[in-house]
């Protein structure tokens, strides 16, 4: 990728004046100026020698009353799905940038490119070509908080070769799946492959960390290689600010050590005597596993490094906000170790979790898996500020997936008879945000209708997406109240009704599909043969497991059933009549 496009070359332009070019600002280069007519063509030496080129050159410098544009070479058949976005105002926060890119199509990776400029470069994927050319021809010379954002596309190495040759898909997936194959990409990997830490700090210390002019944190991020978001404005009149650090594991701890350290001595000069202590902001989703079986792992942590450390309550939580504070009390070298410790597991937990449902992404066609706030990567669940661009198919309130509006499913769920209050919350607040944030209706069935089982039924009513995220978020609340143990899946049962008619398509010729239907999903599936159908002429399929065993179960029978429902249709007649209208 260190080839260079040089556009805009005036008529009296020679190779001679573009060396001169070179020279005078120092960019290294490894071969003659190929030049033609309103355009050249040169090798950089490597990446580092490019990327300078184009961020001092490209729109800056003029040759003969023509201001140069500078952008890397990339042949048509590498134009594929890779695009690169420079000069983005270095205070932005990812979330916003990830809102945006989102916009245009699925953004399969975001990786940040080094540079010794003060604005920041990506490196972003898309998942189809027509994606990458839509964000390029919209976000080039688009203006954000004051800088006008330069886009092109850059070699997408993993773009199939024209002709018979191509050797089938092998080389994309070797080398597709590689997020580290140049050694200048920034230190801000693809939110989906590692996650962020996020710290919590005093006010009066924020000057002190950005510095004048904000030469302490450029110091910080070019010493630790890392991405670091303050952001200043959340909470207009709080005692602590939250910062974001984008990096690798030890960059992020570097960061962060280095964030106490000034802290320290800003807190010595100012006579600042209260105790400081690290603060670290997690997922709920992560702390029961985190905690550990009666707190085992935290206390080995604690052993280890000598701290004492300290979570916050649930109550504060809402499902707009769901992070918990750390509090890390100790040396700074104690708290730096216990930061690595926590860290270490809060990432392998997002990994586990990431990792399952990245198997069962294709769940239901198209949904948006990082709109849905259950794991912090990209702008959900990052923390309070969420990003304020909706993701793709998230307006009008049109579903994300599919063509116009889904059918309304009716689940029950069977939830432990303990865990309703944890469901419900003080005063029904619980229940209310799930509602409104899934988009479907919940209802608890009342004690006394469930007799003396140890269960209560759960009825969530709406589109196939809605079911998702209640019935994730119901599963993870479990967790999170340690209804099930921290080494323990959560499973429950779900009931659905199908059709009697369409029962045995479920089962299949002597249990066939159901079988088939279980060792696909993990999931138990029973349809009961001694059912009465009720008024609807209606009988329950029972579906037990985990969380994605149940929501794959469910959805193979919801496509058994449309298959069954377009057959029930009738057809137009053929031959000599002419075709009849269907009935509606």
């Amino acid at each position: 990728m260190n080839k260079l496009y040089i556009g805009n070359v005036s008529a009296e332009a020679s190779e001679e004046d573009l060396e001169t070019i070179f020279v005078q600002w120092k960019i290294p280069h490894n071969s003659p100026f190929l030049v033609k007519t309103g355009y050249a063509f040169v090798d950089c030496p490597d990446e580092k020698a490019a990327m300078k080129a184009i961020d001092v050159l490209s729109g800056k410098v003029e040759l003969h009353g023509k201001v140069l544009e500078v952008e890397h070479s990339v042949p048509k058949r590498q134009r594929s799905c890779k695009l690169q976005v420079r000069n983005i105002p270095p205070h932005m926060q990812w979330e916003v940038l990830d809102g945006m890119l989102a916009q245009y199509g699925g953004v399969e990776s975001c990786e940040q490119v080094n540079t010794d400029t003060e604005t920041a470069v990506v490196n972003v994927r898309y998942a189809a070509k027509d994606q990458a050319k839509l964000a390029m021809e919209k976000l080039n010379g688009s203006m954000m908080e004051n800088f006008a954002l330069k886009v092109s596309f850059i070699p997408d190495e993993t773009a199939a070769p024209e002709g018979p040759s191509a050797g089938g898909r092998r080389g994309y997936i070797a080398r597709g799946t590689s997020r580290s194959d140049s050694p200048s990409l920034g230190a801000r990997p693809k939110l989906q492959s590692d996650i962020p830490l996020r710290i919590l700090v005093p006010t009066q210390f924020v000057g002190a960390i950005i510095g004048k002019e904000g030469a302490t944190i450029r110091n910080i991020t070019k010493q630790t290689h890392s991405k670091i978001d303050i952001h200043r404005k959340e909470n207009a009149g709080a005692a602590e600010k939250p910062i974001t650090i984008h990096s690798t594991p030890e960059g992020c701890s570097n960061a962060c050590t280095t964030i106490m350290e000034i802290m320290q001595k800003e807190a010595l000069d100012t006579k600042f005597t209260e105790e400081i202590p690290l603060k670290i902001l997690a997922h709920n989703n992560f702390v029961g596993r985190l905690i550990g079986k009666e707190g085992r792992n935290l206390k080995k942590i604690e052993q280890d490094t000598e701290t004492k450390i300290t979570i916050s309550a649930l109550q504060d939580l809402t499902v707009y906000n769901p992070e918990r504070t750390i509090t890390v009390k100790g040396t700074i070298e104690a708290c730096a170790r216990a930061e690595e410790e926590l860290m270490k597991k809060i990432r392998e937990s997002y990994e586990s979790d990431m990792a399952a449902m990245n198997l069962q992404s294709n769940l239901i066609p198209g949904l948006n898996l990082n709109a849905l706030g259950l794991f912090p990567s990209g702008a959900p669940g990052m923390g309070p500020s969420m990003s304020s661009i909706p993701p793709p198919g998230a307006h009008g309130g049109c579903s994300s997936f599919g063509q116009g509006h889904p059918e309304s499913e009716t689940v029950h769920l069977f939830i432990p008879a303990l865990a309703v209050g944890a469901i419900i919350g003080k005063q029904g607040q619980h229940i209310k945000q799930l509602s409104h944030f899934a988009g479907a209706s919940i209802k608890i069935a009342p004690a006394e209708e469930v007799g003396s089982t140890p269960q209560r039924r759960v009825t969530i009513a709406g589109p196939p997406e809605a079911q998702f995220k209640a019935q994730c978020r119901i599963f993870g609340k479990l967790k999170e109240e340690n209804f099930f143990g921290p080494k323990e899946e959560v499973k429950l049962e779900a009931h659905i009704k199908v059709p009697s008619f369409a029962a045995g398509r479920v089962i299949g010729k002597g249990g066939k599909t159901v079988n088939e239907l279980q060792n696909l999903t993990c999931a138990e599936v029973v349809v009961p043969r001694d059912q009465t159908p009720d008024e609807n002429d209606q009988v329950i399929v029972k579906i037990s497991g985990h969380f994605f065993a149940c929501q794959l179960a469910q959805r193979k029978i919801q496509e058994i059933l449309a298959q069954v429902k377009r057959q029930q249709q009738p057809k137009p007649t053929s031959g000599a009549q002419p075709p009849q209208p269907r009935r509606k």
